[in-house]
């Protein structure tokens, strides 16, 4: 098994925070998402990263990959048991997506203006949020799950994205702190993700 992992993106630390989490021994294959080597281009049509291979299956998409890894190595289980707690997981990471990536990806490709407004809107989404942080130790589970996979690193990467949250938002700051501090998350760093933080420790 295979992963083309770059090590600067976001939904590739997400799948590799599923591997750490679950111990699976698989190559990760360091590739810059801008300029993807042939097995990649033409094992995936879309030309992206993250990109698995197992075997004869080809999987892409960074929410398909994880749910595969966490159907096909089951323990620990980093979904719900019960259909309706698994429906709510996928929707709250469809949210994710929808709502806060999209805003990360607008930082990251937009001008001056539009960086800024999307970073505003970033700051005030995650603020409005900060109750739902304060509810339960992971994001609304008692449990860490593929949910908190998706949110850490987009939390990681907010210095980076000039994005500072003020007092208003201090639970999602303590949610940082421990999800930080978490194993898996900290396994799952690259080298690259590492220096976005100066002060790792």
């Amino acid at each position: 098994m295979t992963l083309f992992s770059d090590p600067k993106c976001p939904y590739c630390h997400r799948v590799r925070m599923v591997l750490a989490e679950k111990k699976i021994n698989i190559d990760v294959v360091d590739v810059d998402a801008d300029d993807l080597p042939a097995q990649v281009l033409e094992a995936n049509p879309y030309g992206t990263v993250p990109t698995l291979v197992d075997r004869d299956l080809t999987l892409y998409e960074s929410q398909i990959i994880m749910e595969y890894l966490d159907e096909r190595f089951p323990h620990p289980p980093l979904l719900p048991v019960d259909p309706v707690g698994r429906a709510n997981a996928r929707l709250l990471m469809h949210r994710v997506d929808r709502d806060w990536y999209s805003l990360m990806g607008r930082i990251s490709r937009g001008d001056k203006t539009t960086a800024a407004e999307a970073r505003d809107e970033l700051r005030e989404t995650l603020i409005a949020s900060a109750p739902i942080f304060a509810a339960s130790p992971f994001f609304m589970s008692e449990e860490f799950s593929l949910v908190d996979c998706c949110i850490a690193p987009l939390l990681w990467r907010l210095p980076a994205l000039g994005v500072d949250l003020p007092a208003a938002a201090v639970a999602v700051t303590e949610y940082s702190t421990r999800i930080f501090e978490w194993p898996s998350f900290r396994r799952s760093l690259s080298e690259a993700e590492r220096e976005m933080v100066a002060d790792l420790g």
